[in-house]
């Protein structure tokens, strides 16, 4: 062995021995979660954007986020929820709550209360409503209620001088010829709302019925849906609503909506989805409320817009936990967050936004303060098989929209499809 091959062994045996001595240094751990929602393309900018800012302040979290549109959302959810290969967060919508609690789905949240997700403060309403028998598995992260969003341009120069927080079917459908005439057709009055079971809910329970009872039966009659079907075909005929062509794509993206796209002058939303409409349509939007029966009771009413849920595959519950603590209670990302996703239900929250609301947020307030003494009790929540009685409306509604059933037919037939469904899933 040479002199050089000597020095160069030995060095390196001294720099091993020398770096043995040295204190190991702690291996940088990091853990994945995985949050799914579905989405619009402002809710998924911002929510994308508060996962950024989370990591920042979390590098020992690595945040995977899935997005998809509602119409989707639920089919890829039941998918994942068999394969048990859910996503650790979950947006939660009231209407499948219950459901995705009986299928054993989802874990309570009472554990981390006051520990990892601290909700001192909060109002109680939105808290309670992510309840089921006694125990939080979902946290509202926004409340909303539904609206009739209209071009304010539009109804300006058609003179539509409705009260529209106190309108009624009436009002609308004479709203929507006036609009449609007034433009040579080129506007039409509205969306054709007829396959919406959330719009024909509000309709029900204006005739004094609520769609299902506490013992998750169907309660709506055939009398509701065949009159609520019957509105909307009337209104077809008379050319004052949107192409049928577009009435079947079921559950069109908000963007591709008549009042983002600028060929209706009405739609149903609720009132979060206000911020995404404004970013996407031309002109200025206006808020009505959802048009009531004459000397019926209220249908409209406000709800948890979306809960966050930890799902029962959820491999790291402490992170998820810190990242959802972080959701309703963190400056920076409730700031990024906005009311995108309907008002919050921390007074703390709502006060740091304030003052840096947009013209369309202090809108959706706005509508949301003055619609309190014009709504009915929150609905009782669905039973499990609700998801699939929605799908059985708007399939059974198609076939009237194609003019292959009467209003009357269809309805009497959605009726016993509907409660076999429920029977079936119980």
């Amino acid at each position: 062995m040479t002199d050089l091959t000597r020095r160069k062994v030995l060095g390196t045996i001294a720099a091993g021995a020398a770096a043995s001595m040295l204190p190991a240094l702690p291996a940088f751990a990091q853990t994945t979660i995985r949050h799914f929602w579905w989405g619009n393309p402002d809710r998924d900018k911002r929510t994308f954007a508060a996962i950024d800012a989370f990591q920042k302040m979390h590098p020992d979290i690595k945040v995977s986020g899935e997005t998809i549109g509602w119409g989707d959302y639920w089919t890829k959810m039941a998918t994942q929820t068999a394969g048990r290969n859910m996503a650790d967060l979950v947006q939660m919508d009231y209407r499948y709550l219950f459901e995705y609690v009986r299928r054993g789905a989802l874990k309570p949240l009472d554990e981390f209360i006051g520990k990892s997700l601290m909700l001192d403060g909060f109002d109680q309403g939105p808290i309670d409503g992510g309840k089921v028998d006694g125990k939080l598995y979902a946290l509202n992260i926004g409340s909303n209620t539904q609206v009739m969003m209209y071009n304010t341009r539009v109804f300006k120069e058609a003179g539509i001088d409705a009260d529209l927080l106190s309108w009624t079917w009436d009002d609308f459908a004479k709203a929507a010829e006036k609009i449609t005439k007034s433009t040579s057709g080129k506007v039409k009055g509205s969306d054709d709302l007829a396959l919406m079971i959330e719009v024909f809910e509000s309709w029900s329970r204006q005739n004094g019925h609520e769609f299902y009872d506490k013992d998750g039966k169907v309660t709506a009659t055939a009398d509701d849906v065949a009159g609520f079907w019957q509105f909307w075909e009337d209104l077809r005929k008379a050319g004052t609503v949107r192409n049928k062509d577009r009435t079947l794509v079921l559950d069109l993206p908000i963007v591709e909506s008549g009042v983002a796209v600028g060929d209706t002058a009405m739609s149903h939303f609720w009132s979060n989805q206000m911020v995404g409409i404004q970013a996407a349509a031309k002109d200025k939007i206006g808020a009505a409320a959802v048009p009531a029966k004459a000397g019926g009771k209220p249908g409209q009413y406000i709800k948890p817009s979306m809960f966050m849920s930890l799902s029962r595959d959820a491999k790291d519950p402490t992170a998820a936990m810190t990242y959802m603590n972080a959701w309703v209670n963190d400056p920076d990302i409730t700031g990024i967050l906005g009311l995108e996703r309907g008002i919050p239900a921390s007074p703390k929250v709502r006060a740091a936004l304030q003052p840096k609301l947009t013209d369309v947020e202090k809108l959706c307030v706005d509508y949301f303060d003055k619609i309190q003494s014009k709504v009915g009790p929150l609905p009782l929540p669905a039973p499990k098989g609700a998801g699939e009685v929605r799908d059985s409306f708007m399939r059974t509604g198609s076939e009237v929209v194609l003019g292959k059933m009467t209003a009357k037919d269809a309805a009497a037939q959605f009726i016993d499809d509907a409660q076999s469904i429920i029977d079936r899933a119980q």
